[in-house]
């Protein structure tokens, strides 16, 4: 925990792959005025994998009891969840375990199904993905070398590519190929109506891992939701646009820059 004690209180979820290291650039922005809850999920960063099983983070739902008892541990009241990418839909269903908690959703760069359906397009045909997960789950290292750069973006700045290959590889292979099934093949569709807290959907101009029509998509089915798309390309704003993301927070919980 970190940031303004009297502030707007923010908890921060990372998406696959990542740890809470993927928003230093946007925390000590938000920290001037907000109150931050960082954390790790199971075998990702500082976190030990000791608690981790396949069965119970085969789905989304593992994450999100997780993210709930955060909650409830910390006794975290009036609490925004600021989810990226997997993390945004996770908090969705955080946000309905805990809704005498959760006050609010940030979702950043949210995709509630990865794969085309009929009358909606997600990025990626089932064959795409199964080829995805077949690459990952044969050779992780070498997926993760090659689809990083891909999802980052931003070809003009390698550096953020190699931060995110590198945050990738830290992960125990054994724990990604769970955690990247129940990520691409999950469809959390029918939970956006559920959502009744004020959300936030910031979405990228160019994603190539969550098209700007699924942004539309989440906040056309979120009622009441607010869609800002940041002049920024990559599925990772927090780290290519760091300014515009913390801006965009900050002015929706109604903090000062």
């Amino acid at each position: 925990m970190t940031g303004h004690e009297d502030g707007p209180l923010l908890l921060l979820a990372h998406g696959f792959g990542c740890d809470q290291h993927m928003w230093r650039l946007v925390e000590p922005i938000l920290a001037r005025t907000c109150r931050l809850v960082l954390f790790d999920f199971p075998g990702a960063g500082g976190s030990p994998a000791s608690g981790w099983s396949a069965e119970r983070y085969s789905r989304l739902d593992g994450y999100a009891e997780d993210m709930a008892a955060i909650c409830r541990e910390l006794d975290l009241r009036d609490v925004v969840v600021v989810g990226h990418s997997v993390a945004a839909m996770i908090g969705v269903l955080a946000a309905g375990l805990e809704p005498d908690r959760v006050s609010g959703l940030v979702l950043v760069t949210p995709s509630p199904r990865y794969i085309d359906d009929e009358g909606y397009r997600g990025g990626f045909s089932r064959a795409d993905i199964d080829e995805l997960l077949e690459s990952l789950e044969s050779n992780y290292l070498g997926w993760s070398a090659a689809m990083a750069p891909v999802i980052m973006g931003n070809p003009e700045r390698p550096e953020l590519g190699q931060e995110l290959t590198n945050s990738f590889c830290r992960m125990d292979p054994r724990i990604a190929q769970v955690f990247a099934r129940a990520t691409f093949l999950s469809d959390s569709r029918d939970d956006l109506a559920t959502v009744a807290v004020p959300t936030l959907v910031l979405q990228c101009a160019q994603d190539a891992i969550a098209p700007p029509e699924v942004g539309a998509y989440v906040h056309e089915h979120i009622p009441g939701s607010r869609l800002v798309t940041l002049d920024a390309t990559g599925h990772c704003p927090q780290l290519s646009a760091p300014e515009q993301t913390a801006a965009a927070i900050l002015s929706f919980v109604g903090a000062r820059p």
